[in-house]
């Protein structure tokens, strides 16, 4: 196979969903860090509810036009719904939007396999750094995973716009030292 079309093989495949980045990101850690006494447990979140809603920016249109607060989330392990469950949160199973702010606690500097698996699409940052892209209507499945670097223990920042269609809805965080050893985070990582 020629160098051209090895490449462009080899990009391909990395820009599909469920592929594995080549690239080593580096996380950059909250500053101020964030007093843990300052803190509640879990993530915040924003929900809208769209007539209709296909894309990550279809959820931010209507995040944008008239959202309102919801339950904190307890962390990222929600496990695939039953049809007609609520997605996470809110008030609704179908056509929601979600904005989820808040900080992730790494106990640990070092490197980190994560990986999230979601119904329908998600667009997550930690620390400055885009982890989990999946921009389409699907079946719950995995991102794909990423290698990041933390360059300290501590309080990273996450932002995420998600989204679910209909059917069924998940959204689950996995972290580990490679591919082989991921885990589900625990709630107990989670703060805003």
């Amino acid at each position: 196979m020629n160098t051209i079309l090895k490449a462009v093989t080899v990009s391909a495949v990395l820009s599909l969903p469920g592929a594995l980045s080549a690239e080593v990101l580096n996380l950059t850690p909250a500053d101020p860090q964030p007093g843990a006494g300052s803190l509640s447990p879990g993530l915040a979140v924003e929900y809208a509810y769209p007539s209709d809603v296909r894309t990550v920016r279809d959820a931010k249109r209507a995040l944008d036009r008239r959202s309102e607060k919801g339950p904190a989330l307890r962390g990222l392990s929600y496990d695939d719904t039953k049809e007609g469950a609520p997605t996470m949160t809110a008030k609704k199973p179908m056509k929601v939007a979600a904005a989820i702010t808040g900080y992730i606690k790494f106990d640990a500097a070092g490197s980190y396999t994560l990986d999230f698996l979601n119904n329908d699409g998600l667009e997550l940052f930690i620390g400055g750094q885009l982890v989990a892209d999946y921009d389409e209507v699907h079946a719950c499945g995995y991102a794909g995973e990423m290698e990041v670097e933390v360059p300290s223990a501590g309080y990273y920042a996450l932002e995420a716009t998600y989204f679910q269609r209909k059917g069924t809805a998940c959204l689950m965080m996995e972290w580990g030292p490679d591919s082989d050893g991921l885990e589900l985070v625990p709630d107990s990582a989670f703060f805003h």
